[in-house]
């Protein structure tokens, strides 16, 4: 179904039967757009809602409906706005939100749907995953110039950080600001609040929880890695984004020929190479 509007969307919208996970998509261009969704649709998300106008598909995907919500998203804070009033909507369910070009990838997802994983999570008293953002680039801009390509896929086997994220002074438990791939390798055309790669991409939507432009809810607990008493799930997102930022930018476009170096791995599209790298972690979940 097509929406003239969020509100028109928030108005007019049959809930569903089913409180399953509910993917969020901002469309911000047309790239990718089909892979992003058939990516999201196999995961078994019981329903995709995509936010934009930059894509002219329909409303369906690999034979599940989409709701599609035509609108600008000029910018992060733009969409976190949007995406607080949809928290609202999903009160009780589980949200996963990304933009186009961006895929979610988390452990042992070959044989096990997003449902598993959100069960998992509750019966794990956790009502949050903490995500990694993977930055992914094409090997040959000169055949990619916009720093995309799914066949030729490389990411950075190494250079990331992490430090202990402080309030006022004091240390926040179990609270970490990571940083790493590109934005860190080219950090000189990248905003400092534009640089951590940590975000809270999949959690329970609850009434009054709303999210930052810093992309950190406003529930202490809920921007935690893990819960006290031993590691959770982690997930992770492998994400175009910052390599589009880079060659679309003029002042960065000129001054970046490749974004290849000798830590660049080709990306193999598996869970498992994201383990192995570090990137995310099965927790308890065997």
């Amino acid at each position: 179904m097509i929406y003239a509007g969020l509100d028109e969307y928030l108005d007019t919208a049959p809930r569903p039967r089913s409180a399953g996970p509910v993917a969020i998509l901002f469309c911000e261009d047309a790239v990718e757009v089909p892979s992003t969704l058939s990516h999201h649709a196999a995961l078994g998300f019981e329903e995709i809602v995509t936010v934009g106008r930059a894509h002219d598909g329909g409303a369906e995907i690999d034979g599940q409906a989409l709701s599609r919500i035509e609108m600008s998203v000029a910018n992060r804070a733009e969409a976190a706005e949007v995406l607080n009033r949809l928290i609202a909507r999903f009160a009780g369910r589980w949200i996963y939100w990304s933009f186009n070009g961006e895929y979610l990838f988390y452990p042992y997802m070959k044989s096990r749907r997003i449902a598993d994983l959100t069960g998992f999570m509750e019966e794990e008293r956790r009502d949050h995953v903490f995500t990694y953002v993977v930055d992914l680039y094409a090997a040959d801009l000169d055949k990619a110039p916009n720093g995309v390509s799914r066949e030729t896929a490389h990411l950075d086997g190494s250079g990331y950080y992490g430090f202990q994220r402080w309030e006022d002074g004091e240390p926040l438990d179990r609270q970490y600001d990571i940083f790493g791939g590109l934005a860190w390798r080219y950090e000189e055309f990248v905003p400092w609040e534009r640089r951590r790669i940590d975000r809270v991409a999949l959690f329970k939507a609850t009434e009054g929880l709303r999210i930052g432009e810093d992309l950190r809810l406003n529930e202490p607990e809920m921007n935690t890695i893990s819960c006290p008493w031993h590691h959770n799930v982690t997930v992770a997102i492998a994400s175009f984004r910052v390599a589009k930022s880079l060659k679309r930018n003029p002042g960065s476009t000129f001054e970046i020929p490749t974004f290849m170096w000798r830590r660049s791995v080709p990306f193999e599209w598996t869970d498992t190479q994201l383990m192995e790298l570090g990137f995310m972690e099965p927790g308890q979940w065997f």
